[in-house]
């Protein structure tokens, strides 16, 4: 079950704002490009680490950012309590990704496509339909962090997940926006 979005919300912004403070210790003259790296990288991580582990993406985005040498030092400060635990979690996540790409090979050499007989024009339309459906899921595969080693059926879960969390995310940092505006005055 997934948590409100209020408590998301309210997780996301503490963890955020600890990576933040994270790359703003360790470098005092930051470029724009540096800033928004940080900005996107501390996002990034906050939102998986709010998942904890229990989203395939929230481990993909873990393990993508633990990868980079800039990140790994963010990356354990943020999820020092649960580091180890989500580590192991992605690690995980890469050996059954191999598994499941095993049983779709597997599954794949044996099947055997029986042609029917019927109307040319109902099976060029199913045809047609069966492409436009794989090339949308590959698309929505390569947009869902950790998306390529998924099925369908759990690629449509994660995906609807990492929405609900992403628009958690873009209201938080709104939110900090207008506030910000409204401090400054503007």
């Amino acid at each position: 079950m997934r948590a409100p979005s209020s408590v998301l919300k309210q997780q996301f912004l503490q963890k955020w704002i600890m990576g933040l403070q994270v790359f703003g210790s360790a470098k005092q003259n930051m470029s724009i490009l540096e800033r928004k790296k940080a900005i996107r990288l501390s996002a990034d991580i906050a939102l998986a680490s709010t998942r904890d582990g229990r989203t395939c993406w929230s481990r993909a985005l873990i393990a993508n950012a633990s990868k980079e040498d800039d990140s790994k030092v963010l990356v354990q400060h943020l999820l020092a309590p649960e580091s180890e635990r989500l580590k192991k979690a992605s690690i995980g996540l890469v050996m059954d990704n191999k598994r499941v790409r095993c049983k779709k090979i597997l599954k794949r050499s044996c099947c055997i496509k029986r042609v029917r007989k019927g109307a040319p024009q109902v099976v060029l339309a199913k045809s047609i339909a069966k492409r436009m459906v794989m090339r949308r899921t590959q698309v929505l595969k390569s947009l869902v962090p950790g998306g390529e080693f998924m099925d369908d059926i759990s690629l449509i879960e994660e995906t609807l997940d990492y929405i609900v969390s992403l628009r958690a995310q873009v209201d938080v940092m709104r939110n900090l926006a207008k506030a910000t505006e409204v401090v400054n005055g503007k």
